[in-house]
């Protein structure tokens, strides 16, 4: 296990977010969403501000792209794009409900000059592409088609890791693993097939190994800045190791959001690098 360090370093990020002005959950496109179970839009947008404030605190930077009505999964903005050294590869989303959230996304990025990529085949962006140093390690099985990380390696010019999901509940990348810094990550080994874990073993054998309490409060969905970490208050085993290994976890109420299955990271799309204009 890596030891205790003080030495951790926060490093300034930039983000994408969507104000959660239409949520609510009107279908059902994964275990956690129930449309008969009432949500509380006014709830859903204090939650998601606080976490942009947060976001502010800690010396990021946030963007905003505009909710559209009838789009209540929008906020997500994970999901909406990948960018890697601002080249973009837009979202193409499985089911229909989320459809034109690709788009949209996309259109926000040409119009800041971003070099973007329209993509051909689906993929529901830093949902199941997670950057880890020079690596993009691909979430498949649930979402993501996995023809599409060619098209990842392609146009984001990093080596792509495919990991397989196994757990329906943990149906995106960004719900069973997250990045701490360029080369530490933590997740949840039974989220994974046999393969990817013996996979994410060899590449990660210090990775932090979350319960399956962290994982069914989403304490993996979660956002480090290689310092600090923002993850549900509730993943009590998570907070306490990433304090003895020398992170600063930040502890976040988001329990409206997570009634669409999404949590700080789905909510947090980063931009990594400066439009190629």
């Amino acid at each position: 296990m890596p030891q205790q360090t003080d030495a951790r370093v926060a490093r300034p990020r930039r983000f994408l977010m969507c104000r959660p002005s239409h949520f609510d959950v009107t279908y059902s496109i994964n275990p956690w969403m129930r449309p008969d179970k009432p949500t509380d839009n006014g709830i859903a947008v204090l939650q998601w501000e606080r976490l942009r404030n947060l976001y502010l605190g800690l010396g990021h930077q946030v963007e905003l792209i505009d909710p559209l009505p009838g789009l209540p999964d929008m906020v997500f903005a994970a999901n909406g794009a990948t960018v890697v050294d601002g080249r973009v590869l837009s979202a193409r989303f499985r089911h229909p409900e989320r459809g034109p959230e690709g788009p949209a996304y996309l259109e926000w990025f040409r119009a800041r000059g971003y070099a973007t990529r329209e993509a051909e085949f689906v993929n529901e962006g830093e949902g199941d592409y997670l950057v880890v140093g020079r690596r993009l390690l691909a979430g498949t099985g649930f979402r993501t088609d996995r023809r599409s990380h060619a098209e990842a390696a392609d146009h984001l010019g990093r080596e792509v890791v495919p990991l397989e999901l196994v757990d329906p509940r943990f149906y995106h990348l960004d719900t069973a693993l997250a990045v701490l810094d360029d080369d530490e990550i933590m997740y949840y080994p039974e989220a994974f097939s046999a393969r990817s874990r013996a996979v994410l073993g060899e590449l990660y054998p210090d990775a932090l190994l979350a319960t399956d309490h962290d994982a069914e409060v989403f304490g993996l969905n979660a956002v480090s800045d290689g310092k600090h970490v923002l993850l549900a208050q509730e993943a009590d085993h998570l907070i306490r190791e990433l304090v003895h290994r020398g992170f600063t976890p930040i502890g976040v109420d988001l329990s409206e959001l997570l009634k669409s299955g999404g949590s700080a990271k789905c909510c947090t799309l980063e931009l990594r690098g400066e439009p190629r204009k």
